[in-house]
């Protein structure tokens, strides 16, 4: 099954007072392309999640958003640094001498001067952290390829139907292409004869000059190569994974086939068919574009 490159997905999950919730958005881009943002303490995770996600992609802009909080009643402790009130109050009675103040320091105005107390976060379980993490951007990852698929699915029948429509459009050259020899035959003898009033016509040069003409307007190969072309991407849209480039490079080879198409056509018919060709292809080619 193909994947489109547009997607998005969303799982949250809330464990032993922790709630992860994990959301993720995509957009066409020739390679996988991740953007992560995620809170300040938890940036240790990114080359994690980066690897992680790699099992669910393979080509795309995504950004993956996560946010996180911890509901338990102690999330950080406060903590006395004695070493730094001692600093204070030896300072404090240098001043009270070198100045001959009274020493009138009390613990509620020591306490409040920067670093006696500060905050510390209770440090986190990284293993278990992870674990619950995981579980939710594993989540948001089955639901974002899920939209993937289901979004594929309808380039995929698009794609059929414009494919389809181009073996047409082949098969009205080959049916035209014998047509504009015989037809260029006719003129050219009905011409000569016109010139040559009442004598007799050479067919040897007849047959010579028809003869060019139809090496030079031949396009069997061309048609050959693009049939193939069609039905070899026609048969790539039902395999899994990832196929977008293939499936690019095969359009620019039906481009190719097409152009020269074009460029021998001496009949108006397969010109204008040559063109419609063209316009079904750059068609096709968009869509690709969004095709993982």
């Amino acid at each position: 099954m193909i994947k489109s490159m547009t997607g998005f997905g969303r799982c949250e999950v809330a464990e032993n007072n922790r709630k992860f919730t994990v959301e993720m958005k995509a957009v066409n881009h020739r390679y996988l392309d991740v953007n992560v943002k995620l809170p300040k303490a938890l940036n240790f995770f990114e080359l994690p999640i980066r690897n992680e996600l790699k099992n669910y992609m393979s080509r795309g802009k995504v950004d993956v958003f996560i946010s996180y909080e911890d509901m338990s009643e102690k999330t950080s402790n406060v903590r006395y640094n004695k070493e730094v009130a001692e600093e204070y109050l030896t300072h404090l009675r240098q001043m009270a001498e070198d100045f001959d103040l009274g020493f009138d320091v009390r613990v509620s105005n020591l306490s409040k001067y920067p670093e006696v107390f500060t905050m510390e976060e209770v440090s986190m379980d990284e293993e278990e952290l992870w674990k619950e993490l995981k579980k939710a951007l594993a989540g948001a990852a089955e639901q974002f390829v899920e939209s993937r698929v289901v979004e594929g699915e309808k380039l995929k029948a698009d794609l059929i139907g414009k494919l389809d429509n181009m073996l047409e459009l082949v098969s009205k050259v080959e049916e035209r292409s014998p047509q504009i020899i015989a037809e260029y035959r006719k003129k050219l003898e009905d011409k000569v004869r016109e010139l040559l009033e009442d004598r007799i016509v050479d067919e040897g040069r007849l047959l010579t000059e028809v003869t060019i003409f139809a090496d030079k307007s031949c396009v069997d190969e061309e048609l050959v190569r693009l049939r193939s072309h069609i039905e070899k991407m026609k048969t790539d849209l039902s395999k899994d994974g990832s196929i977008g480039k293939n499936l690019d490079f095969l359009a620019q080879e039906m481009n190719r086939e097409a152009n020269t198409t074009l460029s021998k056509a001496n009949d108006l018919e397969i010109s204008n068919i040559a063109i419609e060709l063209k316009v079904e292809i750059e068609k096709v080619r968009e869509q690709i574009q969004n095709i993982e």
